[in-house]
């Protein structure tokens, strides 16, 4: 994946004071990084933005306090229809974009990355 100069120390201050939330991201940033390894990664002050010439899935953290894990967010052209999509809105006719948290590893399996392989195919179509 493309990183820019400076993504280890963006990253390190992202997850300040969150070894956990940091770890768990670190899983999700190599499974993402086989899959598209041409795309770009962007720390920004509340969320991580990957792109393939267009944004595809964001990475953030639970704006409630407390609330563990991560958010992982992505769009699709239809809502999804599953529970672990903690949330869906439509900002654009027929662009959802989705919620969905993540507290542990084993929750980064084959659904959720199939979610993200269709979100990058649907930013590129879009």
């Amino acid at each position: 994946m493309n990183l820019p100069d400076h993504y280890s120390d963006d990253l390190l201050r992202f997850f300040q004071g969150r070894p956990d939330r940091l770890a768990l991201y670190q899983a999700l940033f190599h499974r993402l990084d086989a899959a598209f390894p041409q795309a770009q990664v962007k720390v920004q002050k509340s969320q991580i933005s990957f792109y393939d010439g267009r944004l595809f899935a964001m990475v953030s953290l639970p704006r409630r306090k407390g609330d563990p894990g991560l958010l992982v967010s992505f769009g699709l052209g239809y809502r999804l229809a599953s529970p672990r999509a903690a949330l869906a809105v439509e900002p654009y006719p027929n662009r959802w974009t989705h919620h969905v948290p993540v507290t542990e590893e084993e929750q980064l399996d084959q659904e959720l990355l199939g979610w993200l392989e269709e979100a990058w195919t649907f930013s590129q179509i879009k």
